[in-house]
């Protein structure tokens, strides 16, 4: 099982769009542009490939696929086009299309393992899937010993050829199948992680959709621009007016379409045809089709926000943005005046999680990092012991959980598999789960108990930036409302929320420092490694800062806590290896006279540099000669309560590794072999 879960997990999220228009007259060339449009934003997830499929006027379906970028597929579609193979005039009333952008699992990236994948060389069916098939190999064996000849490498053809072979047999025995039965025999046979959108030319207007471990969102809108009515929340198995459906892996696809959406849930199987919208779940004892009504939602996500605007890259405005980001993570829910907070999502259950015997904060990545930021004040605001898991290693043990554990899992997609893993684990143990992500109907906000939204708007750089300051803002906030019931946290909670105020702007005066890390990006882009150290709240940071500039610049870096630069680190330091410390006074009391206190302890770790010809850079936030003679080069950063320091200190290596990436000439938004989400 755990192993299973272990090989699911390393793979990346690859982009599933479909677009279907009911009755609503749309040129092929519009509907292509829609496809391709749709793959374009779904671009920030990482891919090595992509490809649509529609129909052609015989309603034999037509593939389009393209080793590379959409700019790629986007050149196959103009020269099919251009020959007059496939017009892109005519006027289509109603049609299925489907595309897909592909990261290589199962085969190298080439345009025959491009999806989407077809069943034979007529495309009678055709499939595009996120995911992976566990026992592909099994079910190819089988299919291979009938007959059927693979061109591709991928598990997805398994599936393409799976559908046909079952309606041939059913064929050959004289029965009738609907589209979404045939469909369900398929799914019967299949284990793993999916998302699915099937298109086949025997069922010409009709598509299937279905989905388990791998998001998949529907969106719906009428030709007046309302879904099915307007007013009307809930959606029934019943016949539509004109209409478009669009389905895809993630919400910013669809946004500029419509917001009125339907998060699928694991085994839902959608089926549009001929007008009828029905929504299926699968029965866990019968196997058979239910039909299911469904909540319409409306999308928290506006269009302005996966736009560039005037910024060169994603990354650059999503550090730009961070002021009011943290302001939107705390409006409404921070009561500057009482100095309180205030988490809808959480005021039923505060007693239960104060109740708690310890805290198990699951996360992985920059996750792992917020929480590991906040763990300090969560702690000693809370009492509560708090445990941190790397829910990727968490899932290679079998650890005891107990009823009176409180969980909490860090996501921003709210889809990260190896999360996911846990929440599962830990939710059949009894333990209370709490999720804090970036995406209403996520399926982490679903499978907890209750949970914070933390509200940073849309993320698009693979680098998370703006994601990751709030998630510390998010957490500190669930720490001092936990914490409301102590006398004792009264005048460091009243501190704490005054800190917060002031957070923003202060986030302002550390982006003026843009001209003098640009400068510093120039200095360091030669260097082959690079070592950041810090202790205290700043260990987060720079184990953070390290994974950003290691992501984007591809410059080997490593974030060391300064306890143990004796313990092997210290061999890495040389002339032409920059070492970044955290030297902020939420290190200790500066007032102190103790020569023990961690800012002395970090001075000590600077001259032991500086003994073996190092070159540190210094983030300091106060005068210190001492700190000031020994630095290299010194970086001045605004100064707040300690538990908020690690996000002024974060937003300068934000920036630095976005100029080094620049100036190496590296694909910012996109870094190479990375995805924005990894969900199966």
């Amino acid at each position: 099982h755990f192993f299973v879960h272990y090989f699911l997990s390393q793979e990346k999220m690859c982009g599933i769009f479909g677009y279907i228009n009911y009755k609503f007259s749309r040129s092929r060339g519009q509907i292509t542009q829609t496809l391709v449009s749709g793959l374009r934003r779904l671009e920030y997830r990482g891919y090595d490939s992509a490809g649509i499929a529609v129909s052609d006027d015989n309603n034999k379906i037509v593939l389009v696929k393209r080793s590379g970028n959409v700019n790629q597929l986007q050149a196959g579609i103009d020269e099919i086009a251009s020959s007059g193979w496939l017009p892109m005039e005519p006027i289509l009333e109603t049609h299925i299309g489907i595309a897909h952008t592909r990261w290589a699992t199962h085969g190298p990236p080439s345009d025959t393992n491009a999806h989407p994948q077809p069943s034979d060389p007529n495309n009678e069916f055709v499939v595009v899937h996120n995911g992976i098939i566990t026992n592909y190999d099994v079910l190819k064996k089988v299919l291979q010993n009938n007959g059927h000849v693979f061109q591709s490498d991928t598990d997805t053809e398994v599936v393409a050829k799976l559908t046909k072979h079952i309606w041939d047999k059913h064929a050959e025995k004289h029965d009738s199948i609907t589209f979404p039965q045939l469909v369900m025999e398929v799914l019967q046979a299949l284990n793993g992680a999916y998302a699915f959108l099937f298109k086949s030319s025997h069922f010409p207007n009709d598509v299937v959709a279905c989905k388990r471990g791998s998001p998949l969102i529907l969106g719906l809108k009428k030709k007046d621009g309302h879904p099915l009515g307007g007013l009307i929340s809930v959606v029934q198995s019943e016949t539509c007016d004109a209409m478009e459906l669009f389905l895809a892996s993630d919400a910013s696809a669809i946004v500029e379409h419509t917001r009125k959406v339907i998060y699928l849930e694991d085994d839902d199987v959608v089926h549009f045809g001929d007008g009828r919208l029905a929504i299926y779940n699968r029965d866990k004892e019968t196997q058979q089709l239910v039909e299911q009504s469904k909540v319409v939602q409306t999308l928290d996500l506006e269009l302005e926000g996966i736009m560039k605007g005037n910024f060169p890259h994603f990354m650059l405005k999503e550090i730009y943005e961070q002021p009011e980001s943290l302001a939107n993570t705390m409006r409404g829910r921070v009561q500057f005046d009482e100095g309180s907070i205030l988490l809808g999502g959480l005021k039923n259950y505060v007693d239960i999680i104060r109740r708690s015997r310890r805290l198990i904060m699951f996360a992985c990545g920059t996750s792992f990092h917020s929480a590991l930021a906040a763990r300090i004040a969560i702690e000693e605001l809370t009492n509560i012991p708090v445990v941190m898991e790397l829910a990727s290693d968490f899932q290679d043990r079998s650890p005891p959980i107990y009823r009176d554990d409180v969980c909490c899992f860090i996501s921003q997609s709210g889809e990260t598999k190896d999360t996911l893993n846990a929440l599962e684990y830990c939710a059949r143990n009894g333990a209370f789960c709490v999720g804090v992500t970036n995406t209403v109907g996520s399926s982490i906000a679903r499978k907890t108990h209750c949970g914070i939204h933390i509200n940073a708007g849309a993320e698009i750089g693979v680098a998370s930036t703006k994601a990751y300051t709030s998630q510390i803002v998010s957490l500190l906030m669930f720490g001092l409302m936990v914490c409301a019931n102590r006398a004792s946290a009264v005048p460091r909670r009243k501190a704490i929320v005054a800190a917060m105020g002031t957070l923003p702007e202060k986030v302002r005066q550390v982006l003026q420092l843009d001209s003098q890390i640009k400068a510093l990006a120039e200095e360091l882009k030669g260097a082959r490694s690079m070592l950041l150290m810090g202790r205290g709240y700043q260990y987060a940071t720079c184990m953070e800062g390290a994974l950003k500039i290691k992501e984007i610049s591809y410059i080997h870096s490593e974030g060391i806590h300064t306890g143990e630069l004796n313990f092997g680190p210290l061999a890495l330091v040389s002339p032409d290896v920059p070492v970044l410390v955290m030297c902020t006074s939420d290190l200790g009391d500066l007032s102190a006279a103790a020569p023990t206190s961690r800012l002395e302890q970090i001075k000590s770790c600077l001259q032991q540099v500086l003994n073996r010809k190092g070159k540190p850079i210094v983030f300091m936030d106060h005068d210190d000669e001492s700190l000031s003679t020994m630095a290299h080069r010194a970086l001045r950063v605004p100064q707040t309560i300690n538990c908020l320091q690690p996000i002024l200190n974060i937003v300068p290596l934000q920036l630095l590794s976005y100029h080094l990436a620049v100036l190496r000439g590296m694909n910012v938004d996109c870094p190479r072999n990375l995805a924005k989400s990894v969900t199966v």
